[in-house]
């Protein structure tokens, strides 16, 4: 009697698919995955609340609360998911011994040596991020800031961890992806818009100018349409961001919640790709606006995995995550968003493109809506759960109880 999997198997290949290549695609690409979900974007070098536009929402018991707390949820994470991590960290989540303190434009690669140490262990790659926000120094503009001072500590910060992220590169021996945002903006109408995003140039080109190798460490630049408290103007809009990424050959990042309400990111990584060797992403749910939901296997997920298969340049692409969520267990969070995102890909990989885009090659619309819309009801699934077979997982919703059992037995204890 055939298996679930191998109808699946005869169904795709009727359609010219072959599930083993895409099971092992999916298997050997790697997602970039964010510690922020474990512990609300909280970090470790201070105890302030969260600002410069970043916010979570809820009070679900279990939050980390320290590297040991935020690492063991992590590993509960690593286990329950398929697929080959990186590990993506924030500047703000140092960590500091007996005492010791480094204010972020004085962090050093030993302030990460525990993070080096559990990647290595685990065979994680690591990507990081200079963290421009919830600090004294961020209470107004930071690299485009007209206070010499405080646009100065931000660049020192900016070179920091450019020499932390070529330490993590070194030392796990991936390329370490050291994405830059900022958080700098006006409330209301400005009367200069142009002299903040000089600033930021100049900032940024000082940082860059540091000396780093470009070939272990791969720099991205951010944009962001708005903020809370910062609904008028930001310093670093699409366009600033994209033309500074294409003048300065870096990489631009893009996060979907990040654009209007009827922008969408999968249209746009065409037209990156056509002017950029290499493009980031940051996968992530807005609801009406960057709120950073949970990622769900839904229309615009299922389109950006689509044009990243298709686009015949998955190795240019840098696939990473950037939600969370403090309404509902964060371990299941992580592991939710993981998966959706996964699936998508997976979906797209079980997608004849060469075919479909004959077919609009040679205009033949009639039968290219037929084909897009049968192989929606193909059984993907089947296809899902042997990759979760293989990769050792639980089937199905299992992994939902093995969470509940560590929060249970972990979660709760927190306090």
């Amino acid at each position: 009697m055939k298996s679930y999997y191998e109808y699946a198997k005869e169904a795709y290949a009727a359609n010219g698919v072959d599930c083993e290549k895409a099971i092992e695609t999916l298997s050997n690409l790697t997602l970039s995955v964010h510690c922020w979900q474990g512990d609300d974007v909280c970090g470790f070098d201070t105890k302030d609340a969260l600002s410069g536009g970043i916010q979570a929402t809820g009070n679900y018991p279990g939050k980390a609360r320290t590297p040991d707390e935020l690492m063991a949820d992590f590993d509960k994470v690593l286990a329950l998911t398929g697929g080959k991590k990186k590990l993506n960290l924030h500047a703000s989540y140092a960590i500091f011994k007996d005492g010791e303190f480094a204010d972020r434009d004085a962090l050093e690669p030993k302030h990460f040596a525990k993070w080096v140490e559990y990647a290595k262990e685990r065979d994680l790659g690591l990507d990081f991020n200079p963290t421009y926000f919830s600090h004294p120094q961020a209470a107004g503009l930071t690299l485009s800031s007209p206070n010499e001072e405080i646009r100065q500590f931000w660049v020192r910060h900016t070179v920091a961890c450019l020499r932390i992220a070529e330490y993590f590169a070194n030392e796990t021996g991936t390329p370490c992806v050291m994405n830059i945002w900022i958080p700098d903006g006006y409330k209301d109408i400005p009367a200069d818009r142009t002299s903040p995003r000089a600033r930021f140039a100049k900032s940024l080109d000082e940082a860059l100018a540091c000396g780093y190798d470009k070939s272990k460490v791969f720099v991205t630049l951010e944009s962001k349409v708005f903020g809370i408290g910062l609904e008028s103007y930001t310093v670093g809009s699409a366009e600033f961001c994209q033309n500074y990424a294409a003048t300065r050959h870096i990489m631009p990042l893009m996060d979907n919640g990040h654009y209007h309400p009827t922008e969408m990111v999968s249209d746009k990584i065409s037209s990156l790709l056509l002017f950029h060797p290499k493009l980031a992403l940051h996968i992530t749910r807005p609801v009406r606006w960057d709120s950073d939901h949970v990622v769900r296997f839904d229309d615009e997920t299922r389109e950006i995995a689509k044009e990243i298969v298709a686009s015949g340049r998955m190795d240019d692409i840098v696939i990473a995550l950037d939600y969370f969520d403090a309404s509902i267990n964060r371990v299941a969070a992580w592991i939710m968003g993981i998966r959706s995102t996964q699936k998508a890909l997976l979906e797209a990989l079980l997608t004849p493109h060469a075919e479909l885009s004959a077919l609009q090659q040679k205009e033949d619309y009639t039968r290219l809506f037929m084909r897009q819309e049968a192989l929606k009801t193909l059984p993907m699934g089947a296809v899902w759960e042997e990759f979760c077979r293989r990769a050792g997982l639980p089937a199905g919703e299992g992994w939902y109880d093995e969470v509940m059992a560590y929060e249970a037995k972990v979660l709760k204890e927190r306090s």
